[in-house]
């Protein structure tokens, strides 16, 4: 066990095994964002794979949408935020995966970022590569080609989800 699962275990159990309500899923939200100072929603988040050629595809990209999965994310990666790309192996997208799944017990909601990432988890057995990606702002100038890939589904569809 790492320090990361170690971390995963203690927040599940001060948070339990499944939040069913709403209220439940805020509480997750706000202690995860709590223990990441500093830390501010993106404007837009996802899960991408990257070809052999470096072309990245989203499998999902969230604009101004979906608090909770930005924060599991972080939580995982120790993104504390910024425009990011992180490559994911199957160890950090288990522990992402397993951190936001008793979120899948609160039937207000439809978790599609959660089946995506168990999705992209299948991908990554079958050796594809997948990264994580974070846009702090529709500002961003730097030269990372996921974060401009999710620069410009943000900006052809503000506060939209892209599937």
């Amino acid at each position: 066990m790492n320090d990361t699962d170690a971390a995963i275990d203690a927040l599940l159990a001060d948070l339990g095994g499944t939040w069913e309500t709403v209220e439940q899923i805020t509480t997750a939200r706000e202690r995860l964002i709590a223990d990441l100072p500093d830390w501010t929603l993106p404007a837009a988040y996802g899960i991408a794979t990257v070809d052999a050629a470096g072309a990245v595809a989203f499998a999902r990209a969230n604009v101004g949408v979906h608090p909770l999965p930005a924060v599991v994310m972080s939580t995982v990666l120790g993104h504390e935020g910024g425009s990011a790309a992180y490559l994911l192996d199957a160890t950090s997208l288990d522990q992402a995966i397993r951190l936001l799944a008793p979120a899948e017990a609160c039937t207000a909601y439809e978790h599609p970022n959660l089946a995506t990432w168990r999705e992209v988890r299948k991908a990554l057995d079958a050796g594809e590569t997948a990264v994580a990606v974070f846009l702090a702002d529709l500002d961003y100038s730097g030269a990372d080609p996921a974060v401009l890939a999710l620069k410009d589904i943000a900006l052809a569809n503000p506060a939209a989800e892209a599937d």
